[in-house]
């Protein structure tokens, strides 16, 4: 039954209109003046008010006004009584929110009629609330449980739903098998190709698992390239058939955009309850056996083990390390020499990062990098880095020491980042240092991508007098059309190729070629990784401009490198 108030002070009137709505089976209320109404319509929230403009105390449009203030009866539609038809009178209480004027007198028919609009149009305003408000519920149950990117549970979803398939397995006593994914070198990708085909690569990833495993297994993304796949309790003894099957479903070529892209991923296995009867933990021997699989070379499969705990734990301790590392002074750049072959003496270095933690000891940068990467911490470091180096360069200069080419090594990420050139532009500011000593590696990897927009970007970084040099060249496209395009003043020789150049022909045809093809482009040319005299002989066959490995000394301290220096250290075979 519908309520209805009657907000009238003459009460012949207000009687008549309640007589009229409880013959019409309406649920009706009168209150003689607007006071009154007020607190009624606070009270019993009606479905619809009618009320009278002049009344003692409080008139119709305070009546309005006071109701719309108040959430609970601001929507609550409200037809005007009034003996005046003056349109002045009837904007202000359209103004006001009124939603209809009935003129006294009024007929019975007009009366309901009236109130028949105004509930029907309620009615269809309330429906059509209803309606967004529950695809804004299912909007928000989708948020809360899937993810956006890939349309895959995530981890809140995983949970609940490894929580039921533990209790299912607990029934009918079965093993069931938890897998946890990730691609290889994920963010290599992210770094060459960009963001956007990083994104479509994931979605494709997904899509991929989804017709692989269809609806039987549940596959969640549980965070950047990371998904965990819940087998069900029928098909998990065939965990490892299963994920043999999902490493070569992942190695075919992805199509993006027109280019083939070539991936491998990884898989951690852990059993319910055998490896562990808890969520979390069953989660996180997933991830350390995830993790042995990643240094094993990945593209690969492990099953949980004990002793591989101590590699989580490892992990974990690396990440939790890493927040603090910078504040805490245990990030240190080392320096090694770089070589020229003509004169045998040093003339620059290649700044290097390591990290000694207090508990761990030496952490290689090969495993804490892909950390710091996937945690976001690697910004901070790699500007730290650039800093540092910087820094250290006015201090030799102030101490006297000979002019020193110094390089630093870019990721895709910092040099991809909005305004990295004004950055640069800071910190030769504050650091006081002479650009043309600083020298910024890239990777050719790096650079293939948006060509026109990292050609802008290098002629920008280039135009403040620093040095170019393009790291690991040969290892990828290795095209002298887009070497052309570049402002490099170096190319380096990766030391895939240097290493066993003597014994193996084709490394020492494509260091040859490099070689030749950099002094055609009047490039510098350094070789890395030299370990061995055959190794030094053959590039300084080839006319090699400098080299830099062990050959003539691991990268050292600030201070070991300055005793170098100074005592003028010259390669001696």
């Amino acid at each position: 039954m519908r309520r209805i108030l009657v907000i009238e002070d003459e009460s012949v009137v207000r009687d008549n209109i309640l007589e009229i709505l409880d013959a019409d089976d309406f649920e009706a209320i009168g209150a003689e003046n607007g006071r009154i109404g007020v607190e009624l319509a606070k009270e019993y929230i009606p479905d619809l008010i009618l009320c009278d403009i002049m009344m003692p105390e409080l008139d119709g449009y305070g009546v309005l006004d006071a109701l719309k203030k108040d959430p609970k009866t601001a929507t609550i539609p409200f037809i005007f009584l009034t003996a005046k038809a003056d349109k002045a009178d009837l904007r202000q209480g359209m103004n006001l929110g009124a939603d209809d004027y009935l003129t006294k007198p009024f007929r019975r028919q007009e009366l309901l009629k009236a109130i028949a609009a105004r509930l029907e149009k309620q009615t269809a305003v309330v429906h059509r609330y209803n309606t967004e408000l529950k695809q804004i519920e299912e909007r928000l149950n989708y948020l809360i449980n899937y993810d956006n990117l890939t349309n895959l549970p995530n981890q809140q979803l995983l949970r609940a739903r490894l929580q039921q398939l533990m209790l299912q397995a607990n029934r009918q006593q079965q093993t069931l098998a938890v897998l946890s994914l990730d691609i290889d070198r994920f963010s290599r990708i992210n770094e060459t190709l960009g963001h956007t085909i990083g994104n479509q690569l994931l979605k494709a990833v997904a899509h991929r698992l989804r017709s692989c495993l269809g609806s039987t297994h549940t596959i969640a993304r549980f965070n950047s390239d990371q998904f965990v796949i819940i087998l069900s309790p029928s098909t998990s003894p065939d965990a490892s058939r299963i994920a043999k099957i999902l490493l070569d479903v992942l190695a075919e070529p992805f199509l993006l955009q027109g280019q083939e892209i070539f991936l491998t991923a990884s898989i951690g296995i852990a059993l319910y309850p055998n490896d562990s009867k808890d969520i979390d933990n069953l989660l996180q021997h997933a991830d350390a056996a995830l993790f042995h699989a990643r240094q094993q070379g990945g593209h690969q499969y492990q099953f949980y083990k004990p002793e591989m705990k101590g590699y989580l734990s490892r992990l974990l301790a690396i990440e939790a390390g890493l927040h603090y590392a910078l504040e805490r002074s245990e990030l240190k750049v080392y320096y090694q020499p770089q070589i020229d072959l003509q004169t045998r003496r040093i003339v620059g270095a290649e700044a290097l990062l390591r990290w000694q933690h207090p508990e761990l000891g030496f952490v290689s940068p090969a495993e804490f990098i892909p950390i710091a990467e996937q945690n976001g911490s690697i910004m901070l470091i790699e500007e730290w880095v650039l800093q540092t180096v910087c820094s250290q360069l006015v201090t030799w200069n102030r101490a006297g020491m000979p002019p020193l080419r110094i390089s630093v090594n870019l990721s895709g990420r910092q040099f991809y980042q909005p305004n990295f050139s004004q950055r640069v532009v800071r910190i030769l500011q504050s650091t006081g240092i002479d650009p043309q000593f600083l020298e910024l590696e890239l990777t050719e990897r790096i650079v293939i991508q948006n060509i026109e927009e990292n050609r802008s970007n290098l002629k920008e970084l280039k135009s403040l007098g620093l040095k170019l040099s393009i790291d690991d060249f040969g290892t990828g496209y290795s095209s002298l059309s887009y070497l052309k395009q570049f402002p490099f003043d170096t190319v380096k020789i990766d030391q895939c190729f240097v290493r066993n150049i003597c014994e193996d022909a084709k490394n020492a045809a494509i260091t040859s070629a490099i070689i030749q093809m950099a002094h055609n482009l009047n490039l510098r040319v350094i070789a890395e990784g030299v370990e061995t005299k055959s190794e030094l002989d053959f590039i300084c066959d080839c006319m090699c401009d400098e080299m830099q490995g062990y050959l003539f000394s691991r990268p050292v301290g600030s201070e070991d490198f300055e005793a170098m220096v100074r005592a003028d250290k010259r390669l001696s075979i």
